[in-house]
């Protein structure tokens, strides 16, 4: 019996039932943590970019191109916020003196911040 091309590149099979099923085993890679923005793009790349998001997994970079775009999405947020702010008068005093406000102007910046971040990384 000729061989196949899995038996040619040094692939073996395991034989069960009536089956020849191949012996495959993933690469071990390191597990990474993967945040809100990780999961985001994942879901975005799955649901609208599926070669992309396909290619990324065969070649196991996935989990790579999800944790560098999370740890940039959380630079950019706090960066971002952290311009608003100042340039909105969002201060140290103004959390003491009124904090509800501060609350409130924060909560914006940071929603605004969000948004600009999304458009810019994730949905991209």
């Amino acid at each position: 019996m000729e061989q196949s091309l899995y038996e040619k590149l040094d692939g073996s099979y395991t034989k069960v039932g009536d089956y020849l099923l191949p012996n495959l085993v993933l690469d071990e890679t390191e597990r990474r943590h993967i945040g809100k923005y990780g999961r985001l793009r994942k879901r975005y790349l799955k649901e609208h970019r599926r070669a992309l998001y396909t290619n990324l997994l065969l070649t196991g970079k996935l989990d790579q191109h999800l944790t560098e775009i999370d740890e940039a999405c959380e630079d950019c947020m706090e960066l971002i916020a952290r311009q608003m702010a100042k340039r909105e008068g969002v201060t140290e005093a103004l959390k003491a003196d009124d904090q509800m406000e501060w609350v409130r102007r924060m909560n914006s910046i940071r929603s605004r911040a969000e948004e600009i971040v999304l458009h810019e990384l994730i949905y991209c």
